[in-house]
């Protein structure tokens, strides 16, 4: 059996493939090989995906993963994919990139963009990607994201550029001080999901006129930086996967549109997108 699986920086969404019109689904927590080796990814595993699938049953593995853009970081999930599942005769590492490309254009030429907890952007002509996004990371980049709307806000509450009212609910609702904050930020692992869970602060109050500016101005930089600049952009269809993008799905239209993009699909998750690929990749391949 076939075994997918989605993973970004907060949850991994596996897909077990037993029968032509059914696939079982198994929600763990992220995974991100710069942050953690083989050992932790297999530990993690063990407790969360391996209880709920037979590992003798799968014999192929398609993984598409934040953190995994290198041979270094491929390796590091590969080695743990192999170790808890004896049985199998193939697996492919890719990035979440790949992943986004495969679930939201399919066999289809698109651009193709991840809004969750990081950002990121390509150009995919329906068989591979053609050209890639430059993401710089949490603190140096991934604008658009999860992380850099919670980040913007955070920020703009502590350095009093937020309204004083809206200023208030945020500090009832929160009770951050600036000790916790640097924390979270500077020591704990994993800074950009701490900050990402500040956004559902923004969908609760989307109608306040700050929020909607920091929301907007978050996408404008993004399409910007990530979007704009392939050549691709005048023409083909631009689409997003993220929980970002589904969250903020009015906003981000307006802007791709007002940014002359032609707007294409928003996915909360590409895992229905990647069990419809795989199957047609499948039985094409017999």
């Amino acid at each position: 059996m076939i075994l997918l699986a989605d993973s970004g920086s907060t949850k991994t969404d596996w897909r077990l493939l037993a029968t032509p019109d059914s696939a079982q689904q198994v929600i763990s927590d992220g995974i991100n090989p710069y942050f953690e080796d083989s050992e932790q990814i297999i530990t993690k595993l063990r407790q969360q995906l391996i209880p709920s699938i037979d590992p003798e049953s799968v014999s192929r593995i398609f993984y598409y993963g934040t953190g995994c853009n290198s041979p270094a970081s491929c390796g590091t999930v590969e080695t743990a994919l192999r170790t808890l599942f004896p049985g199998l005769t193939a697996v492919e590492v890719a990035s979440d990139m790949v992943g986004a490309a495969r679930g939201a254009a399919g066999q289809e030429q698109g651009i193709v963009c991840i809004l969750g907890t990081g950002s990121n952007a390509c150009c995919y002509d329906g068989h591979e990607i053609v050209r890639w996004g430059q993401p710089l990371g949490f603190w140096l980049g991934d604008e658009g994201s999860g992380g850099y709307l919670g980040k913007t806000l955070v920020r703009d509450a502590f350095q009093h550029r937020m309204p004083a009212g809206l200023r208030e609910v945020f500090d009832r609702q929160y009770q951050l001080d600036r000790a916790t904050l640097l924390e979270n930020a500077y020591r704990k692992p994993f800074p950009n999901r701490y900050f990402a869970a500040f956004t559902p602060f923004l969908s609760e109050h989307l109608t306040h006129p700050y929020v909607q500016q920091l929301v907007r101005q978050a996408f404008r930089d993004f399409l910007t930086i990530y979007v704009k600049p392939f050549p691709e952009a005048a023409d083909w269809p631009v689409h997003f996967v993220g929980s970002i993008a589904w969250y903020f799905a009015e906003i981000l239209r307006d802007e791709v549109t007002g940014n002359s993009c032609r707007m294409g699909d928003i996915l909360k998750a590409p895992g229905d997108g990647l069990v419809r690929y795989h199957r047609q990749i499948s039985s094409r391949n017999g």
